[in-house]
């Protein structure tokens, strides 16, 4: 899998680029847990749901945001993170302008990153939010939520309470002209450990399913 260097708004960005010989293929950008606790594109959750997406059939990028790694620049509260994503599918729309669907996905941070996303790129036509921080986070911003998407989060949970996770899947549910689809893993910590073959089946079944249902 290639390694690419890509600009952003506030220095080079790298990456890890992933694409499919079908140049028709549909796009997906993955986005990384917390800056300052750790995260990083190479995260097992982010590591297992871009190989998903890629087998799907997806075209996939996923990225270190500003200051982790070799990208340049530093933590900026999600403002600056949230213009690298959009800088990221920038490059990734870029290096494939045949591309007709495109998705956003997001494990915690990550994931907070990818629902404002999605409200800025209107090319976005789904979602997978990966333990969304309801807790941490204030999702009023989805209003209403653009795209049908799937939430998904552990039982286990200690970082992210599933009842908080809940609560944010339950009003999203409530806006009319979208499917917003909920899924617990049951016994499942923050980081999928036990739990991530069950979650990335879970993501797997949906994103196909969605695929599907659009070519009917």
């Amino acid at each position: 899998m290639p390694e690419v260097i890509f600009p952003g708004p506030d220095g080079r960005l790298e990456g890890r680029y992933h694409p499919q010989r079908n140049k028709d293929a549909p796009v997906a950008i993955i986005l990384h847990p917390h800056p300052l606790y750790g995260g990083t594109m190479n995260n097992k959750v982010v590591y297992n749901l871009h190989y998903a997406f890629h087998q799907i059939g997806f075209t996939c990028l996923r990225f270190n945001f500003r200051g982790v790694g070799r990208s340049q620049g530093e933590y900026d509260h999600g403002i600056g993170e949230l213009s690298d994503a959009a800088a990221a599918l920038d490059y990734l729309q870029a290096l494939n302008p045949n591309a007709k669907i495109c998705w956003v996905a997001g494990f915690s941070f990550g994931a907070w990153i990818a629902m404002q996303l999605l409200m800025r790129r209107p090319e976005i036509q789904g979602f997978v939010a990966v333990a969304p921080p309801a807790n941490q986070y204030d999702f009023s911003f989805l209003a209403p939520c653009p795209s049908s998407g799937l939430i998904i989060s552990g039982e286990a949970d200690r970082v992210v309470p599933p009842n908080d996770v809940a609560g944010l899947a339950d009003k999203l549910k409530q806006q009319k002209g979208i499917t917003i689809t909920h899924e617990t893993i049951p016994q499942a910590s923050h980081f999928f450990d036990p739990g991530m073959d069950e979650m990335i089946a879970k993501v797997d079944s949906y994103v196909r399913r969605r695929l599907t249902e659009k070519d009917r």
